[in-house]
């Protein structure tokens, strides 16, 4: 049912509120970029069932094979996590054998990340998957919403 509102003595249908079935949730942007995460995240998750890769653990993969010998802390930081959660994905990619750490050559004191073969390899896999994921994505808008979209969303997150 509804929302209803008494004007004039009369109850009056909200037929926006009962079309969409969310009422004032609909005008809260914070609650559709959930909703849109939630779609987004789900169909990544789909993408790479059989992979078994998580967003985060693409992301360092990715980094790392861009810039080899990177420092573990610079990964986190140029991804916005913290160390601890940088720490616990980078020792589950070196577990699954996809990264190695070296002592840094130019500090010493960092941990300088590579990809190992089977890393490139899992890499190559899932770019495959991302373009199909982007593809799904991407699919629900024009060339210049797409690059409104990534505008207006690096405004949030920058």
């Amino acid at each position: 049912m509804g929302n209803t509102s008494l004007a004039s003595g009369a109850l009056i249908e909200n037929k926006e509120s009962e079309a969409d079935g969310i009422g004032a949730l609909d005008g809260i942007v914070g609650f559709h970029i959930r909703l849109a995460h939630g779609a987004v995240y789900r169909h990544f998750n789909e993408t790479f069932a059989d992979l078994g890769l998580t967003q985060k653990q693409v992301s360092i993969l990715w980094l790392v094979a861009d810039q080899p010998e990177i420092a573990q802390i610079e990964v986190g930081q140029r991804l916005q996590m913290d160390r601890a959660t940088t720490m616990t994905i980078v020792n589950r990619l070196q577990e699954r054998g996809y990264l190695r750490r070296e002592r840094s050559e130019r500090d010493g004191r960092k941990q300088a990340l590579f990809l190992t073969d089977e890393g490139k390899s899992v890499l190559e896999q899932a770019k495959s998957c991302i373009a199909s994921h982007e593809a799904w994505l991407k699919s629900r808008f024009t060339e210049q919403e797409i690059e409104k979209l990534v505008e207006m969303l690096a405004r949030i997150h920058d």
